[in-house]
């Protein structure tokens, strides 16, 4: 499983930084993350940390 980043986005970037397998990249206009990449934090982190640091709650789950 993976997450996403909805239209809810502001694009701030807060959330580029904390992935720790580089799966969230600059899009047009919003941030997008490569769900190929993507494993949840899992084995990094208790939770998602793109989920946890967004203002905007952009970051679901799949």
């Amino acid at each position: 499983m993976a997450l996403k980043i909805t239209e809810d986005c502001v694009a701030c970037g807060v959330c580029l930084p904390e992935c720790p397998v580089s799966a969230i990249t600059e899009g047009d206009p919003i941030y997008v993350i490569d769900p190929k990449v993507c494993v949840e934090c899992k084995g990094h982190y208790d939770s998602p940390k793109c989920a946890e640091v967004c203002p905007t709650d952009a970051c679901v789950p799949v």
